[in-house]
């Protein structure tokens, strides 16, 4: 009787369960999360940590950074902190150069001086119509010249229009040398023994294949060289002109006598009887100093 009954209440217990589970709220499994994942690389399942939220096995954590790539990381940050890199391109810059320029304090330079302004200004002079590489010297550089006659011509010629801001009457064709001189005279010597007001030179001879003084059977002048030039006045801004034959005052002493040194050699008047009415100015190449008389 005890069995029976205790196999009566295990059955309505079994029916029970059964009515249980069947009734359940809980919606079956999707089949389709049942099938088999392809396995992560060994790498990422060490990584993982598999937890029963995610059904295919992985973590929802982040996967910890590569170690190559981690180190590459830092050292691109200690590097950021060293002078001299270029955080837009990640290469290195002068480092010199960039400490020079932080070093320099424009607040602090002073201004030029007038004098400065001035030298700057000549020096920043147009070099348009230059020649000889002096932005004072005016005119245009011309073939060599040649001549038939021994120890004439001109290797490197040019023709000279103004020196210093002063007109020349007639082209003279010389070469640098005598153009350079005549530059330096005019600027430091004759412009300022005038005030200022000196405006043209008048040119007597230049460059011309001939012997000296225009004597028979003497050696070559420095003219057939293309190494003198002769100066016969001075014509002021006013348009006054003061001629070496009429006018040889103490003004025209005093910028010939300047000039020696400046070229090899100066004649005038009363030097040889043949350069009363002009100065002649050369830059030979003989040996010894300047010829002055």
């Amino acid at each position: 009787m005890r069995l029976a009954l205790a196999a009566v209440i295990f059955c309505l217990a079994g029916m029970a369960v059964a009515q249980t589970i069947e009734t359940s709220p809980r919606p079956l499994e999707n089949p389709r999360l049942l099938t088999a994942v392809p396995p992560l690389p060994q790498a990422v399942a060490e990584a993982s940590a598999v937890t029963d939220a995610d059904p295919l096995g992985r973590s929802i954590r982040p996967l910890p950074r590569p170690a190559a790539l981690a180190e590459r990381l830092a050292a691109l940050k200690a590097a950021s902190n060293a002078p001299g890199l270029d955080l837009s391109t990640g290469q290195a810059t002068d480092q010199a150069t960039d400490q020079a320029g932080s070093e320099v304090d424009l607040a602090a330079a002073a201004p030029p001086t007038r004098k400065e302004r001035r030298r700057k200004a000549r020096e920043a002079a147009s070099m348009d119509g230059a020649v000889c590489g002096v932005p004072g010297i005016k005119g245009e550089v011309i073939a060599p010249i040649q001549s038939k006659v021994g120890g004439c011509g001109v290797p490197e010629a040019v023709r000279v229009t103004s020196v210093a801001g002063v007109r020349l009457s007639q082209a003279a064709t010389v070469d640098c040398s005598v153009a350079t001189a005549l530059n330096t005279w005019v600027s430091d010597v004759a412009q300022p023994a005038f005030d200022g007001r000196l405006g043209e030179l008048q040119i007597a001879a230049h460059y011309i294949c001939r012997s000296r003084n225009n004597v028979k059977g003497a050696k070559v002048s420095e003219h057939g060289k293309g190494r003198a030039i002769d100066i016969s006045a001075f014509v002021l801004t006013d348009g006054k002109v003061l001629t070496v034959a009429k006018d040889y005052n103490r003004t025209l002493r005093r910028i010939y006598k300047a000039a020696c040194g400046i070229f090899r050699t100066t004649l005038g008047p009363g030097s040889d009887g043949y350069h009363e009415d002009h100065f002649h100015f050369d830059t030979s190449a003989r040996s010894g100093g300047a010829y002055c008389r």
